[in-house]
């Protein structure tokens, strides 16, 4: 376990130049103002060098925490990063490491540790505090969604008024510790989006009775299922072949988590003029064809804003809904994890897509279309904007209980960190919910596409995060759409 000995500070300060600048221009009040250090990456060399020497000093010799050297396998993970703060003149002041906590792949569980402030600079500038924020900062961006330090007690209200919070005491080297957690709210920001739509639709019960909140709506009657998707207006504008792709998709994966087959498209198109209506209509025909569903008809119109909704219909004798899941099901995802990050939208859409030939992406929307005895799940979601713990959340809302997800167990591309993963768009991926031991579906199972039991669903609301050490931590609180149980 990592070991922090704050002593506080203020926001990083300029890189090398700007004092430069400022001096030329004669600006000496910017100057003045100007910190008198700045916290950056150590880039091996004489920097870390002089910050393991810090370290030394402090936990051998001056608080005798260690005998010899505080030297760990840590320090020899490529993975580990060290932060220090540096005067004006380039020396450091003090420091701290941070990096992945498990030694299998990096699963989005950080720990930070070694922090340490020169004696000289412990009751100046509180660099002990830029240091910590510096290494939260760091580890949410490199997709972390959890992250700990053990810290000696006599410094855990210190890092409590940082924001972090007491998880449990522990011992290291001997000394009384606590074990610290600094709370990461991507999730539940990203969930959060969803919390209007409850009231927004009270009265409405979309989807009707069984299926109220679902992906696509049966049509009373018969065995029609209907979905319809609005593309973000400023994707529209910017990207246009891309949204006009994307309107497709994510209706046919809307019916595909219904497990209905797709019989056609209606599109309304707004565009400011015939030149861009032409690229949108060009990424929404090219998909059409690939999925092989015909555009039925639609509407278009000129000199007005970009947007773009897309209407898809298909068939299904036996819906599969999104609330029959029920406590102890397991939870699986089924995933296409190949491609990568659309140019532009690296961390929030994954394109697995646009790669894939005809048979593939047929075979993907066609997961649950089986209708071989036991092959229809109890519930299932197709993984939309609000992320695989998001669209989890809203799987168990509409089932009215709560979801734990196995961070470990989850199916996902080397390229993609656990946050980004966890958030983004992942082009195709369905959530489903069943019995233990019920074998993945078609595409999960030798198709395009890789599948996985990752959770289950328990009693409660919410979702939680299991981590392989068995700790739980808090993703979503509560329900995420407000809609109910379906």
């Amino acid at each position: 376990m990592r070991t922090w000995h704050p002593a506080g500070g203020p926001p990083p300060a300029w890189p090398d130049g700007p004092e430069d600048v400022l001096a030329l221009l004669g600006d000496r009040n910017t100057l003045d103002r100007q910190p008198p250090y700045r916290v950056e990456q150590a880039d091996g060399g004489p920097v870390l060098a002089a910050y393991r020497r810090l370290r030394r000093d402090a936990f051998v010799h001056e608080q005798g925490l260690f005998e010899g050297h505080d030297a760990d396998d840590r320090d020899e993970d490529p993975r580990t990063v060290v932060l220090v703060a540096r005067d004006r003149e380039g020396a450091v002041l003090g420091g701290v490491r941070l990096g992945p906590a498990h030694d299998g792949p990096d699963i989005g569980w950080w720990a930070g540790g070694r922090l340490v402030v020169a004696p000289a600079a412990r009751r100046a500038g509180r660099i002990g505090a830029a240091l910590v924020r510096a290494a939260c900062a760091r580890a949410e961006a490199e997709g972390a969604l959890r992250f700990d330090a053990t810290v000696q007690r006599r410094n855990e209200v210190f890092f409590t008024r940082l924001g972090w919070r007491p998880v449990r005491p522990v011992t290291v080297a001997g000394a009384p510790h606590t074990l610290m957690r600094r709370p990461i709210g991507r999730i539940a920001a990203q969930a959060a989006a969803k919390s209007a739509l409850g009231p927004l639709l009270a009265g409405l019960a979309p989807g009707g009775a069984g299926f109220v909140g679902d992906d696509g709506a049966p049509v009373p009657g018969g065995d029609l299922i209907a979905a319809c998707d609005a593309i973000v207006p400023s994707m529209v504008e910017r990207d246009p072949q891309w949204a006009g792709w994307c309107a497709v998709l994510v209706n046919v994966n809307d019916l595909a988590a219904m497990g209905a087959t797709p019989v056609g498209l209606l599109d309304a198109l707004g565009a400011r003029n015939a030149s861009h209506a032409a690229r949108v209509l060009a990424g929404l025909t090219r998909a059409a064809t690939a999925y092989g569903v015909p555009v039925l008809g639609g509407h278009t119109q000129l000199g007005v804003p970009a947007a773009l909704s897309v209407t898809a219909l298909g068939r299904a004798a036996r819906p599969v809904p999104g609330g029959g899941g029920r406590p102890g099901h397991a939870v699986r995802l089924t995933a296409d994890v190949g491609g990568g990050w659309r140019p532009g939208y690296r961390g929030r859409q994954w394109d697995s897509t646009s790669h894939r030939s005809a048979a593939e992406l047929r075979a993907l929307v066609s997961t649950l279309a089986d209708t071989r005895p036991g092959a229809r799940p109890a519930a299932a979601k197709d993984v939309s904007m609000a992320g695989i713990a998001g669209t989890l959340g809203m799987l168990a809302e509409a089932s009215g209980c709560a979801a734990v997800l196995d961070v470990a167990a989850v199916p996902r591309p080397a390229s993609a960190t656990a946050g980004d993963w966890l958030t983004c768009f992942p082009g195709f991926a369905l959530l489903t919910a069943d019995r233990p031991g019920t074998p993945a579906p078609g595409a999960g199972s030798g198709g395009p596409a890789v599948s996985a039991v990752c959770g289950e669903l328990t009693p409660g609301r919410g979702v939680a995060l299991r981590w392989p050490d068995g700790e739980i931590t808090e993703a979503v609180a509560g329900t995420v759409t407000g809609m109910g149980t379906a």
